[in-house]
């Protein structure tokens, strides 16, 4: 017999519908993950998965790309124009190309934060048509 009241460790839902508050809530959270999981020490800057993954040559640019690319499609289920979708893609094509350049794309991969900026795309858009799924932070 369940206990009521008992302790269960908090951890995130991860929201599997297809409406646009559930999307809104996914992608966000991936690009949280990708971009602002981790804090270096010393510097206090925020780095995530698709920095981390990079390190590791054409694999790790790979895995990031693909990744970024699920962005796309959840922009492209939602609806997006074929203009966003194309910055969006292009966003993740530069993000790839120049992060699979040795030491040097590693550095871009620091600094040029493609899931962030088509998160940003994917806001724009939601707030506009799906003004209802904005969540007020305090």
């Amino acid at each position: 017999m369940p206990q009521t009241g008992s302790a269960r460790p908090m951890r995130p839902e991860l929201p599997l519908g297809n409406d646009a508050a559930s999307v809104r809530r996914r992608i966000e959270a991936l690009e949280k993950v990708l971009e602002r999981s981790f804090e270096i020490p010393g510097i206090g800057r925020k780095v995530g998965l698709d920095a981390i993954v990079g390190l590791v040559p054409v694999a790790g640019d790979v895995v990031s790309a693909a990744l970024g690319m699920y962005l796309v499609w959840e922009a492209r289920k939602l609806g997006m124009s074929r203009f966003q979708i194309a910055r969006m893609v292009a966003n993740v094509g530069v993000d790839t190309a120049l992060g699979a350049v040795p030491i040097a794309g590693d550095a871009f991969d620091f600094l040029f934060r493609s899931n962030t900026r088509n998160l940003k795309i994917i806001q724009r858009h939601l707030d506009k048509h799906h003004p209802h799924t904005r969540i007020i932070e305090g």
